[in-house]
């Protein structure tokens, strides 16, 4: 049975923020729309609940080096619902310290183009 697609538009902006071990603290509407959750059921969840089982690992471990050491991370990130869909992002993760000293990551997603999806998608199948 082949996996539908849900296809974000131009205008769509996911936002979420989590703790350091990524720990959801907050997710936009946009998020939470796409992902097929409620805030609710998102808050003080693992980011990860949203990972496609097709991401390689090699994606991922690349993504918490890169936010670790300080730095931004961009990339393609293909996700899945709570309903067994699927969705393609650009995401950027941002690491902060927020004013009381406590450290986390800001993540912005967009819509991928059919091109980008095309291309990392066969990228990703050659990794692990």
């Amino acid at each position: 049975m082949k996996e539908e697609e849900l296809k974000l538009t131009e205008d769509s902006f996911l936002l979420s923020e989590t703790d350091e071990k990524g720990i959801i603290r907050y997710a936009n509407d946009d998020f939470c729309k796409f992902a097929e959750y409620t805030l609710e059921e998102l808050i003080g969840k693992p980011h990860n609940m949203v990972r496609h089982q097709d991401m390689p690992k090699a994606a991922f471990e690349d993504l918490w080096k890169t936010v670790q050491s300080g730095t931004p991370w961009k990339g393609f990130v293909k996700n899945k619902t709570k309903h067994g869909k699927y969705y393609w992002v650009f995401a950027t993760v941002f690491p902060f310290t927020s004013c009381d000293g406590s450290k986390g990551y800001i993540s912005c997603r967009r819509m991928a183009s059919e091109k980008e999806i095309n291309k990392y998608e066969n990228i990703y199948k050659t990794m692990k």
